[in-house]
């Protein structure tokens, strides 16, 4: 099952980690990039993104858009 979170990110399979990231980046609040005390929460946020993205590649999904 895929992370609703990175459904919503709307990445091709083919997308590079570094694409990943940046749009991880870009789904978060401007405010909630801000605060330095979620700073954590944040790096595990764009881990599972990236975790999410390589699973998906590993299943050999269908590019899209």
């Amino acid at each position: 099952m895929t992370d609703p979170a990175y459904q919503r990110l709307g990445l091709p399979v083919t997308a590079s980690p570094f694409t990943v990231l940046r749009a991880a980046i870009r789904a978060l609040h401007p405010d909630t990039r801000a605060v330095r005390g979620f700073r954590t929460a944040r790096k595990r946020f764009y881990r599972q993104m990236l975790c999410a993205h390589v699973a998906r590649q590993a299943a050999g999904d269908k590019p899209t858009g």
